[in-house]
């Protein structure tokens, strides 16, 4: 058997499992995501899903916990779709930096009040809550109000969570969870963030 007929079957193989797998695959229902981990990307993937939701003429709600003093480029270019998304920046910026348990706390309250409000409105498709998990980490919101609003949310929307240090009541409650592991980080080796990259 030639190197070709090995790999043509090999790839035969391999789309018959495929197709097996998507054949078994035909409920459709809104998906529970969470992006984790102390690695970078988390809530770029994040975005990416918004785009993809726009992309297909769906509406996207994004929340960001954390991340409140910060002006960043994904606001802004997401902001251009109009009325197809709404970008609300919440909190005073990262927990480091603030040091005030009490503002954090409040600003959280009143972000996840707000995510509250899109989860109960089918007529968003994806709802994004970027640095949630450092939310739930530090006891700004509550995980016990936090599942049954998620449970509780249209069956056709998707909600994306974001952020290190998922709960791991959370992660056994998602469809979808994705680790991000740092292997390598510019900053680390004194290179400062950068335009495009970071921010």
């Amino acid at each position: 058997m030639t190197e070709q007929d090995e790999h043509k079957a090999k790839m035969e193989r391999l789309k018959a499992s495929v197709d097996r797998r998507i054949e078994a695959a035909q409920e459709e229902k809104g998906l529970l995501i969470v992006y984790t981990g102390a690695g970078k990307g988390k809530t770029t993937a994040a975005m990416g899903m918004a785009i993809r939701c726009i992309g297909h003429g769906l509406k996207v709600a994004v929340v960001q916990f954390i991340k409140g003093a910060i002006d960043t480029a994904e606001e802004r270019a997401l902001k251009s779709f109009g009325d197809r998304v709404t970008f609300l920046r919440m909190g005073e910026g990262y927990t480091w930096e603030t040091q005030d348990r009490e503002r954090d706390t409040k600003f959280a309250q009143q972000a996840w009040a707000a995510v509250c409000g899109f989860l109960r409105d089918s007529s968003y498709a994806m709802v994004i809550l970027d640095e949630f998990n450092i939310a739930l980490k530090h006891g700004y919101v509550r995980l016990e109000d936090v599942l049954p609003a998620l449970r509780g949310r249209p069956p056709m929307q998707h909600v994306v969570i974001t952020g290190r240090g998922a709960p791991e009541a959370l992660i056994e409650a998602a469809d979808l969870v994705t680790e991000m592991k740092q292997v390598k980080h510019p900053f680390r080796a004194g290179v400062k963030a950068q335009q495009g990259v970071e921010f």
